[in-house]
């Protein structure tokens, strides 16, 4: 089965191509982005390459991950990136990033709800889970507005650049999927 394109409103979800490595590798050298997401320091090209050929296209093929680009679906214009992490028993982790000319527009929530939802209705998950950073805000907002519920404050649960941090953790359950914000 091919990868669809997954109509949200004002944004499309398209696969990722070999034309975006290079804007993935912008987007990838925002300090704000690299301060809550562990990257490899310095980011290189090589790591978008990989990200793009590899994780992306290897990740779909055998149906452990599901990555999409959001564009302005009038325009084409890259915004953001959102995709799934698939688990066993119906349950995948969700992750996303925003380009930092596009922050502040309702990418982030608009692309994850319709990730979601197609999720639920598509790959038959029945629960998504969320994680983030303590204080990564921008973060918690897209997924309580996208209907994520935060559950807990883990203590330590995350290894960030060599240091245990805690981390939010939240999950949203078919049922609780809040409709496409087309802000």
């Amino acid at each position: 089965m091919e990868q669809p394109t997954i109509d949200a409103g004002r944004l499309r979800l398209r696969p990722f191509t070999a034309d975006d490595i290079d804007w993935v590798h912008q987007v990838a050298l925002d300090p704000l982005m690299r301060t809550f997401i562990d990257l490899p320091s310095p980011y290189r090209r090589e790591h978008a390459e990989h990200f793009v050929e590899r994780l992306v296209r290897e990740g779909w093929a055998t149906r452990r991950r599901v990555e999409y680009l959001a564009e302005d679906a009038a325009t084409g214009e890259r915004l953001g990136r959102a995709g799934l992490s698939l688990k066993t028993g119906g349950a995948a982790e969700v992750g996303y990033w925003v380009d930092p000319a596009a922050r502040g527009r309702g990418v982030a929530t608009t692309a994850v709800t319709a990730l979601c939802g197609w999720a639920f209705a598509t790959l038959g998950l029945g629960i998504v889970h969320w994680r983030a950073e303590v204080g990564n805000d921008a973060s918690r907002r897209v997924a309580e507005k996208a209907g994520f519920r935060v559950e807990a404050t883990l203590r330590q649960r995350v290894v960030h650049r060599g240091q245990r941090v805690d981390a939010w953790l939240g999950s949203m359950l078919p049922e609780e999927l809040c409709p496409v914000a087309d802000e």
